[in-house]
Order: structure tokens, then C-alpha cells, then sequence
């Protein structure tokens, strides 16, 4: 289990817990919007302007445990 620290552009702050085999970006964009409130299609994640794709794993973009990432909403 790892956790991945999300900040979006209003300063808000989500902590996730998740695995880095199974886990694809879209189960990711699922559990932050259990803890959110926001439906999963409408959140982007990015990296140094990167975005991810759902269907590709934690493992395939080396996400970490401690990693940030940037939140944004479509």
C-alpha cells in the first residue's frame, strides 16, 4: 500500500491509499472522488504537465508512496 498526495488549484489537499501493481488511474480518480464528492470523469490528473491516462497503472508512470500530484477539474 502506498499513499499519493493530490493538491488541486483551491488548496485542498487529498490523501489516497492505494496499491502500485493493481491500482490503474482511473480506480485512483475513483477514490478520490469518494473523498471528494466530484464524479470521477470530471477530475485530471497531471504531472509537470503530463496527464495521466485511466487505463494505465500506478506502476507504468512510477507513481510512489509520498508522490504529489496535481488535481484539476474538467
Amino acid at each position: 500500500m502506498i499513499e499519493v498526495v493530490y493538491n488541486d488549484c483551491l488548496g485542498k489537499k487529498v490523501r489516497v491509499k492505494c496499491n502500485t501493481n493493481d491500482d490503474t488511474i482511473g480506480d485512483l480518480k475513483k477514490l478520490i472522488a469518494a473523498q471528494t464528492g466530484i464524479h470521477w470523469n470530471k477530475i485530471e490528473l497531471k504531472k509537470c504537465y503530463m496527464i495521466f491516462k485511466d487505463h494505465m497503472s500506478l506502476w507504468d508512470y512510477e507513481i510512489h508512496d509520498g508522490m504529489n500530484l496535481e488535481l484539476y477539474y474538467q
